[in-house]
């Protein structure tokens, strides 16, 4: 049976799962990707919202019989594809295939480190210590040393930091626990494995080492799945670059106080080397500026307080190097933090003497801590290279690669030669099921009063439908603005963004089934809400990216001494696309229905307005409230 008839009526998914709809694009999709394997080639497609492509992508994957890895955006992603949709495929196609999922190291228990968490006891707050107690029993019999399988202790943890490894601290063969090491087992499985998961940051990881010439993490495939491929740019310009942060350096300075306890404890000379460090990195910090910041390394390398700390904090950073080279032989615990320190030490050198018209300098910071990176301009030739490497075929898939149609943006982004590209539209009743809504009277987005009548605008369409609602903005500021305009003023529960972790927000929203949402970009992608709990979307803002940007700004300036355009060439795709991400949590099902009110009047007033809208779904507009109140009264009933 060809993989179209596989999910076909007659086929095994449609007998097997409940629920199974065959939809002609998602077989589309399967025989594409089934013939790009065939032909050798590279493919791109992108799949609208309900086109089902993680079964579009698996059914070609497992009835291949070749070796497959698939690589997703995010671990929650992850999860969900390696526990649940791939067994229903798996078990549906009688395909008895060896599977494993694999993650970066940080997502694993180290034991070693757990030990020595619990011998020093040294923690932050009494959150760390119930935490570390989970941890602590859970320990005891898990079988993958998976931190996911720990709900009760947050994903943001602190703690985190201090039981799991990173390829720095990691003591290697010289561990006592390498034979029960959970990474390791994680790794053997995944190379015995038939079909692989991963996600982008392993992906790129492994593209990291083996450009260095480390040996490689993963093994080869035959088919290599990249899903929400739309991420893997920015993602790619992380993972080429090189970055160094404070808590890299804070967890160098602790770690090597443990150490130094446990087999130095005659050389003080030591834990007061690394407590220099550890208090040179809050005057950093202080004299990078207050509040959270991104902004290119030239604003403030020359300031005298910055050149001060910096000067200082390199300072120490050499001293504990020269007395952790000294310690080593005493212990494989301080041999690894002397390796760390120099790896640090030449990253920092790195960073600090850069310059170069391909890489941009900056940084970021945040309430307590700062990161400092160094990033290319182009990925296109360092992917294009790793793509030479990977022999096999290569599918890039996503609800968001084309630009009204145009696959090049994505493209040229990853210097992808020539690949075959399929746009399969949405299967969603979008002319029935939705309504665009673009008010009137608003005034242009850079006015100070733009956030107030955006409010202004809302408030009648919010109480036409009941709540139900995302606010998605641009920016941290207009939402905090937009809360304090939104509190008192609506009879709806008002869920706001940094007041509770992503999830326990999301699960909030569907538990209440009226709320009114306030998010940032962290909501724009990966949230999935259905059912009549979701029913308004608002967007504020065209989501063009931050001019005040670093890498942004040094793009653009790249792009103008290449003769080219750089708002039509990259500002405006990027901008659409991040637009495609926010319309796409509208319509998450065929029974959804619901309104998307796009605020920001250059969607309209200036001419590249019309790019956007040739980009989404096909859908009824208007520009009048009474339409948008006649749409919620029928609640049920398909537009006319």
């Amino acid at each position: 049976m060809t993989v179209a008839g596989l999910l076909g009526v007659e086929g095994p998914l449609a007998r097997e799962v409940p629920g199974f709809a065959p939809r002609a694009e998602q077989q589309a999709m399967a025989e594409a990707i089934q013939q790009a394997l065939a032909d050798h080639h590279h493919l791109v497609v992108e799949a609208g919202t309900g086109t089902g492509k993680t079964f579009a992508y698996l059914v070609p994957a497992l009835a291949s019989k070749r070796r497959v890895i698939v690589s997703t955006g995010t671990r929650a992603l992850q999860d969900q594809l390696f526990h649940k949709d791939l067994p229903v495929v798996r078990d549906a196609l009688a395909r008895p295939v060896q599977t494993a999922l694999l993650k970066g190291r940080a997502n694993y228990l180290c034991r070693y480190r757990l030990e020595s968490t619990l011998a020093t006891g040294q923690l932050g707050d009494r959150r760390q210590v119930s935490d570390l107690a989970r941890v602590q029993q859970w320990a005891g019999h898990t079988r993958h040393g998976d931190i996911a399988e720990v709900a009760e202790v947050p994903e943001d943890s602190p703690l985190w930091y201090r039981v799991t490894s990173t390829a720095e601290n990691c003591l290697g063969q010289d561990c006592r626990f390498f034979q029960d090491c959970f990474v390791l087992k994680a790794r053997r499985r995944a190379m015995e494995a038939e079909l692989l998961v991963i996600n982008h940051h392993l992906l790129l990881a492994d593209m990291v080492v083996r450009e260095e010439g480390f040996g490689e993490i993963l093994p080869g495939a035959d088919l290599l799945i990249l899903d929400e491929a739309h991420q893997l740019p920015e993602i790619a310009g992380q993972f080429f670059g090189t970055s160094l942060s404070s808590r890299q350096l804070l967890e160098l300075a602790r770690d090597s106080r443990v150490e130094q306890g446990r087999d130095a404890a005659d050389f003080p000379a030591l834990a007061e080397r690394a407590l220099r460090l550890e208090n040179a990195l809050p005057v950093l910090r202080l004299a990078l500026g207050a509040g959270n910041r991104r902004a290119p390394w030239a604003e403030v390398e020359n300031q005298p307080a910055v050149t001060a700390a910096m000067d200082a904090l390199c300072q120490a950073l050499e001293e504990l190097l020269a007395a952790l080279a000294e310690a080593a032989p005493r212990g494989k615990g301080l041999a690894s933090c002397a390796e760390r320190a120099e790896l640090l030490q030449q990253r920092l050198q790195t960073l600090l003497a850069a310059d170069s018209d391909s890489q941009v300098r900056w940084f970021e910071t945040y309430p307590q801590r700062f990161v400092l990176s160094l990033t290319p301009l182009d990925v296109a030739p360092v992917f294009q290279e790793q793509l030479r490497r990977h022999q096999g075929t290569w599918v890039f898939t996503s609800a968001t690669l084309a630009v009204a149609g145009d696959f090049s943006h994505f493209i040229q982004r990853l210097g992808l030669e020539s690949p075959a590209t399929l746009q399969l539209p949405s299967p969603f009743d979008y002319a029935r099921n939705a309504l665009l809504y673009h008010p009137t009277g608003l005034p242009d987005p850079a006015s100070p009063h733009y956030t107030a009548a955006l409010v202004e605008a809302v408030l009648p369409v919010l109480a036409a439908s009941g709540g139900r609602a995302f606010l998605l903005f641009t920016s941290h500021r207009a939402l905090r603005e937009a809360a304090e305009l939104l509190d008192g003023r609506i009879e709806y529960p008002l869920l706001v963004q940094g007041e509770r972790s992503k999830q326990q927000l999301l699960a909030e929203f569907r538990e209440l089934g009226n709320a009114v949402l306030l998010g940032t970009s962290s909501f724009w992608e990966g949230v999935d809400v259905r059912g009549e709990t979701l029913s308004l979307v608002v967007i504020s803002k065209l989501p063009f990216a931050s001019p005040g940007d670093p890498v942004l700004q040094a793009r653009i300036q790249a792009l103008r001494q290449r003769g080219e355009n750089p708002f039509v060439d990259h500002q405006l795709p990027l901008a659409v696309l991040n637009l495609k991400q926010g319309v796409g949590r509208l319509i998450r099902d065929v029974h959804d229905r619901g309104v998307l009110m796009l605020c920001d009047p250059r969607l309209l007033g200036k001419s590249y307005g019309r790019l956007f809208l040739d980009s989404l779904p096909p859908m009824k507009r208007t520009r009048k409230l009474a339409r948008v109140q006649q749409f919620f009264a029928a609640t049920g009933a398909p537009l006319a």
